[in-house]
């Protein structure tokens, strides 16, 4: 079965960013390309098809975490059935900086973030 909700990016967020991406680049060999607010978009290894990510700071402590994103052909219609489904929005759809498309975050049901990308 396919899905057109594939896995496309996760993101580390850390009070310690600088600390963080050191630890996934010195574990991994991961090459982590740091911009001059502190996050750093990450370079799997794993190809063109490959899931990519970033690393950088949390706003607070209590934000540090993992976040997967899945793409999304329809960004309304999947928060619309995340709400259906009992999801708390933490995130509702934003644009992203650079014409990446658009972003919102969902909570599953035990309250982690997943983020849904279009």
């Amino acid at each position: 079965m396919s899905s057109n909700h594939p896995v496309a990016f996760f993101e580390v967020t850390s009070p310690d960013a600088p600390r963080a991406q050191a630890f996934y680049r010195d574990l991994f060999g991961w090459s982590i390309e740091v911009d001059d607010e502190g996050y750093g978009l990450v370079d799997t290894g794993a190809g063109e098809d490959g899931v990519s990510g970033g690393i950088g700071p949390a706003e607070a402590p209590e934000q540090a975490g993992v976040t997967v994103y899945v793409r999304t052909p329809d960004l309304e219609g999947t928060l619309a059935r995340a709400r259906d489904l009992g999801s708390t929005v933490h995130l509702e759809p934003m644009e992203l900086p650079g014409g990446y498309g658009r972003i919102a975050v969902v909570g599953d049901p035990d309250g982690n973030p997943v983020g849904l990308w279009a």
